[in-house]
């Protein structure tokens, strides 16, 4: 089965994954990724552009491999804000859309406390959508 986690930043995805996903499970996080291709001491969000191009090339290649294997284990798939042509995707892949959304003023507050002001410009992108009647996926779409 194929999880597609998707969330504005700071809502809690990966928390979400780690109260469900077992040991054998695929996980696909781009925060982790990049955490673990990041040299020592290296900063949590705010990575380097080129670090970040190598982590998004890792997290496809991740992704087209996991996706070969949803039949016989769970794959969970952090994708913030799918496109409507990655939504279709995961729709023929007969994927279940998880939004995990506490709250904006939760979430705003959460990336205050991170200090960082690109996640609070993806979070703001990420309501915006959530109000346009396009942005919404259909298919079997979970809301935590």
């Amino acid at each position: 089965m194929l999880y597609v986690v998707t969330g504005p930043p700071a809502a809690g995805k990966s928390s979400w994954i780690e109260g469900k996903a077992k040991a054998r499970d695929i996980v696909i996080d781009l925060d982790r990724i990049t955490q673990a291709l990041a040299g020592p001491g290296a900063p949590q969000w705010n990575q380097d552009p080129t670090l970040l191009r190598v982590a998004h090339k890792a997290r496809y290649a991740a992704m087209y491999e996991a996706f070969e294997h949803r039949d016989t284990v769970d794959v969970y798939l952090i994708h913030t804000m799918p496109t409507t042509k990655w939504l279709a995707r995961y729709r023929r892949m007969d994927a279940t859309i998880i939004a995990v959304d506490p709250g904006r003023d939760i979430v705003m507050k959460r990336i205050e406390a991170m200090r960082d002001p690109e996640m609070r410009r993806v979070a703001s992108r990420w309501y915006r959508q959530k109000q346009a009647p396009e942005a919404k996926p259909a298919g079997r779409t979970l809301d935590w």
